[in-house]
């Protein structure tokens, strides 16, 4: 009997000493990510003088893909697969933090509703553009981040 609680105790205490790791990396990649999104001067988050924004869904991938020569496949990158990218993370760590069950569609809304902000900053204090493309790519950069979190957890319950 006493082995039992003993081991229950150790699960629990591995548990929540998991959390807070998951939790610790959580703050330093959101730390990173606002970093680029508002401050980094290399990816022109420079303030500027009007509000910019696109609303039109798809205009800005297309516009990137069809022009990849002119503008450079560098640009392309950043630009499009960079936004998917930047928000895998968000995916992952969702669940790993989470104190309740975070299913796909919970992990969607919350990504969503973390690009909303951001692109909301950024054009409410002008530096970037509030770009409906931006939205997309995350949020599908966040079901991304979210597929591997499940499908690594999946391969752990199959062993």
């Amino acid at each position: 009997m006493d082995e039992s609680i003993d081991e229950n105790s150790r699960n629990l205490a591995q548990k929540k000493a998991a959390r807070v790791f998951w939790l610790m990396i959580f703050a330093i990649y959101l730390a990173v990510l606002a970093y680029f999104l508002f401050f980094s001067e290399y990816y022109g988050r420079g303030a500027g003088n009007e509000m910019r924004y696109n609303l039109e869904p798809l205009v800005e991938i297309k516009r990137f893909l069809v022009n990849w020569q002119t503008l450079g496949i560098r640009t392309v990158i950043v630009n499009v697969i960079g936004n998917v990218v930047a928000f895998i993370p968000f995916g992952l760590l969702i669940p790993a933090v989470s104190s309740k069950k975070s299913g796909f569609f919970k992990v969607i809304i919350l990504t969503f509703l973390a690009s909303l902000v951001v692109e909301s900053i950024q054009l409410v204090t002008r530096v970037g553009i509030f770009d409906v493309d931006d939205l997309i790519l995350n949020t599908l950069g966040g079901a991304v981040g979210y597929i591997i979190y499940a499908a690594n957890k999946y391969m752990k319950n199959e062993e």
